[in-house]
């Protein structure tokens, strides 16, 4: 089902006549903000942050309707004020958003998913303004999507040819999902794009190596999937990129040469200024891929261990010009959930990055089950 449109329409002025027969422009009274242009009004409300929607859709029905709409959305692109949030899931009963730049914690409302859903293994991606997660209920593979505006979950309509273990990553309104095992276990080469505008997939060619484990991301303008697994036993360190203008892979061999066993979690990537980022499992390192020479660099050290648990339970990703580390931490005072981000353009110190706190979570445990950014 596609999500229904709504656009604004600017209010009309109305012109009063006078007593002595001069005349005076007012406004209607159904105008969002009283006093201002329905077009002004908008301008101004896509600078207002985005956690202060709840209480700003209490201004009148018209408003809470524009943000229901998604207006807002397009309008904020327009004007380059985007913010990038952090969706994330430390425990099998809520997800939870994070704002970075309020240290801001806000609990999404409850996926109303069956149990089977629920405690299953879970996939999640971030496109456009909205939260697709997918996972297994009890007959076959489902996808629950959280859309910001209307701030509620809703059943989104399936792949084409439904999977789990795929690679994917998105670019604006669009997102592709490659390779991973069909509920038969069999591993897929073929790969689909989501339209989050519409609400549609669409099949793309096939890979030329099927893969499940693996991962995938957007780097200048196209679509590359690294990493996973052919079958049981083999490990593949080709890559594939997709052109989107010619719909064609490409493979790329040894464009990932660190194989991951069964064990391991699928590899820990993140694109930021269009600059590839690792992290290497067994060492706790980070790394970059140099595109010429197709090497990769060890730039410094994690903030947080990943060889403790094969990679699984930590979330590398990118949050706008910076690279985000979400992962558990244990001290004095018990567990919790600890953020923390680098920014490349400020370079290497003598070996280390300069990793910064950004935010935490106490008593939630040390594994991240799912995590996506959201920037809009």
């Amino acid at each position: 089902m596609e999500d229904e449109e709504v656009s604004y329409v600017s209010n009309v002025d109305l012109i009063e006549r006078t007593v002595d027969g001069s005349q005076r422009r007012r406004i209607s009274n159904d105008s969002l903000l009283p006093g201002l242009n329905d077009d002004v009004a908008m301008n101004c409300f896509a600078y207002v942050r985005r956690s202060d929607y709840a209480s700003l859709s209490c201004v009148n029905s018209r408003f809470n309707k524009q943000i229901r709409s998604g207006a807002l959305t397009e309008l904020r692109k327009k004007v380059e004020n985007v913010e990038y949030w952090v969706y994330l899931v430390c425990d099998l009963k809520e997800w939870e958003a994070f704002d970075p730049d309020r240290n801001k914690w806000m609990a999404l409302p409850k996926m109303p998913c069956d149990e089977c859903f629920n405690h299953a293994d879970k996939e999640s991606l971030a496109v456009g303004s909205e939260l697709l997660v997918f996972g297994r209920e009890f007959y076959d593979f489902a996808i629950w999507k959280y859309a910001f505006f209307p701030h509620c979950w809703v059943k989104c309509r399936g792949m084409n040819q439904p999977r789990c273990l795929f690679g994917s990553g998105s670019l604006g309104s669009i997102a592709i999902v490659a390779g991973g095992s069909d509920k038969k276990g069999n591993v897929l080469k073929s790969a689909e794009l989501y339209d989050s505008s519409k609400g549609r997939w669409e099949m793309l060619p096939d890979m030329h190596v099927p893969r499940r484990s693996c991962s995938g991301f957007f780097m200048d303008g196209k679509f590359y999937v690294i990493g996973g697994m052919s079958s049981p036993t083999v490990s593949l360190t080709c890559g594939e990129e997709y052109d989107l203008k010619k719909r064609k892979w490409r493979k790329i061999e040894g464009m990932y040469p660190y194989v991951n066993q069964g064990a391991q979690a699928p590899p820990l990537v993140a694109v930021v200024e269009n600059e590839l980022y690792a992290v290497e499992h067994l060492t706790n390192m980070v790394m970059k891929y140099e595109k010429v020479g197709k090497t990769w660099n060890v730039l410094g050290r994690l903030p947080v261990r990943a060889d403790s648990s094969n990679g699984w339970g930590l979330a590398f990703k990118a949050c706008g010009e910076k690279l985000l580390v979400v992962g558990g931490q244990r001290g004095p005072e018990g567990e919790c959930i600890v953020l923390s981000s680098w920014c490349p353009k400020s370079g290497v110190n003598n070996g280390s990055l300069d990793w910064k706190i950004v935010g935490g979570k106490e008593h939630v445990g040390v594994f991240v089950y799912n995590c996506a950014v959201m920037g809009c």
